[in-house]
């Protein structure tokens, strides 16, 4: 069992304990969002840190005013 911390930038996101680590550019799924591993590295024994960028969504644009607005 190895104790992970995730890290986006140097931001905490998630800690979990894992049987199998991630490797790197494995795509993975925390809190809904996709993210691609980017570094594991390994702190002490069984105690790795992993770092993640989050896949950027981009956001809707809202659709022009048609004139006037119906009630």
């Amino acid at each position: 069992m190895f104790v992970t911390h995730y890290y986006e930038n140097k931001t905490s996101v998630l800690s979990q304990l894992l049987v199998k680590l991630p490797t790197i550019e494995e795509d993975i799924r925390i809190k809904g969002r996709k993210a691609k591993v980017t570094e594991v590295l390994q702190i002490d024994d069984n105690q790795f840190h992993v770092k993640i960028i989050f896949e950027k969504i981009p956001k809707k644009q809202p659709l022009k005013d048609l004139g006037k607005k119906k009630r």
